[in-house]
């Protein structure tokens, strides 16, 4: 059977099987096929809406009898083309499978369907006294957050997606259904497939349940904006205040170019200096600590005029302007595109990093808003462009492959959270080495027929 055929053959019976949840529509497949940043449209031949993990591993089986692609999907915040129908396909759309299955608060865990938001979860738990940190900016499902390996503003206090993911149900290439995992707090038993599958991308199995870690809502918050005479400062102040071991839950870098793009955007005042946004949680009297050991620090490297938020109206509109920052750059640039790119690197060549970074996009004479976690050494850059110039491109992708080649050489990485997808493949054999072929012979193992999300992250 040719792969006309083939094809023809799956779309019969997914229609069968899934009745209207199942769609050919030329603007829905257009939904699922284009991205917020600078990827080609790829659309798949598909889209199918399961209501259960049976219902995918059911759709996964037929995918893998006729040998067509199946992508995930989830809402589609995903930064380096991880979601596109790069080969075709069926893209599996999460968006009904969006129930919390279960709630143990003695145990400070959940277990959540692959559709279920960020935003979802906390404000179902809301009134537990307790909530789920990770925190990417928009307003994720939790399926593909772990599929990313998402992180965030929270991770320097909280860790990322990798170490809040207690255990995952996947659907494997075949159909196959498995548990990654008890809900136990430690385990020796056998190999860790569950952080096998956290960040896999879809390329190993498709993630339908998650349980994850939660935590107590803590008692007293306090954040603060601060902005510094220059770059290196507040650079300085973040390294000597992860090295005192202050635990700090938010400590976030803006360049003067993205501190006057949030005002414009978002109606605010600050001043037009790189600016460190921060939050410490804990009891009323640590959260006053922290603060003022901060402060300290701050001012002694040219930090000055502090803007502390404590009220909880206050405290969102501060992180709102700092999660809006894509939005903000796309506003202040339109009918231009947008080469989004995120390296990490550890703490202690931070500074040196964005340094040889600042220098380069000075000396290139481009536009670049640079934004950070920088408490893990993990900052973006947001380039506008236009992509339909070669040159332009050609341009942008050679300071890209400078910032990564750099960030390697100081034993970072390519991507701290945004992933490998389409946009980091070609770094992965500089940063990983034979390394590679593991992992390659991992994904063969797994997927023999290269049916899961092919494409992405590297190419057999």
């Amino acid at each position: 059977m040719n792969d006309t055929l083939k094809l023809t053959a799956l779309l019969t019976k997914l229609a069968a099987l899934l009745g209207d949840r199942f769609s050919l529509s030329e603007s829905i497949r257009q939904h699922h096929g284009e991205e917020m940043t600078h990827y080609d449209i790829c659309l798949p031949d598909a889209v199918a809406f399961p209501e259960s993990t049976h219902e995918v591993s059911q759709i996964v089986k037929l995918c893998h009898e006729y040998e067509i692609p199946v992508i995930p999907y989830g809402a589609g915040t995903a930064l380096e083309g991880h979601f596109l129908a790069t080969h075709g396909g069926i893209t599996l759309d999460f968006s009904n499978m969006n129930s919390i299955t279960r709630l143990n608060t003695q145990d400070m865990d959940c277990t959540v369907e692959a559709g279920v938001t960020r935003h979802q979860l906390n404000q179902h738990i809301r009134d537990t006294g307790l909530f789920f940190p990770v925190d990417p900016g928009a307003n994720a499902t939790l399926g593909g957050m772990a599929a990313t390996r998402a992180s965030g503003t929270n991770a320097v206090r909280y860790g990322t997606m990798r170490e809040n993911v207690i255990c995952l149900k996947a659907v494997m290439a075949d159909g196959t259904i498995i548990t990654t995992s008890s809900r136990a707090k430690k385990s020796a038993a056998g190999y860790d497939l569950t952080r096998l599958l956290v960040g896999s991308e879809g390329t190993l199995g498709v993630i339908t349940e998650i349980t994850l870690r939660l935590y107590g809502i803590p008692e007293a918050m306090s954040a603060a904006v601060c902005p510094f005479e220059s770059l290196e400062g507040a650079v300085n102040t973040v390294v000597d205040v992860i090295q005192m071991g202050i635990p700090i839950a938010r400590i976030e870098l803006v360049d003067v170019n993205f501190i006057r793009i949030i005002n414009r955007f978002s109606d605010l005042n600050y001043p037009q200096e790189p600016t460190l946004f921060m939050e410490f949680h804990g009891s009323t009297a640590s959260v006053q600590e922290q603060a003022e050991m901060v402060e300290e620090i701050a001012k002694s490297h040219g930090g000055h005029a502090f803007q502390w938020a404590t009220r909880t109206e206050d405290r969102t509109k501060l992180w709102q302007a700092r999660h809006d920052g894509f939005l903000s750059v796309r506003a202040a640039f339109p009918g231009k595109d947008f080469w989004i790119t995120d390296v990490c690197v550890p703490l202690s060549r931070l500074a040196e990093c964005i340094d040889e970074t600042r220098k380069d996009i000075d000396k290139a004479g481009i536009i670049a808003p640079l934004v950070g976690h920088v408490g893990d050494g993990n900052f973006h850059l947001t380039i506008p462009y236009d992509k339909d110039d070669p040159q332009d491109v050609a341009h942008i992708e050679q300071i890209n492959t400078r910032l990564v080649t750099r960030a390697i050489e100081m034993d970072g990485t390519c991507t701290g959270e945004h992933g490998i997808g389409l946009g980091k493949k070609k770094y992965m054999a500089l940063e990983h080495g034979p390394a590679l072929d593991i992992m390659k012979t991992i994904k063969t193992a797994l997927d023999p027929k290269n049916i899961l999300n092919p494409g992405k992250i590297f190419d057999l």
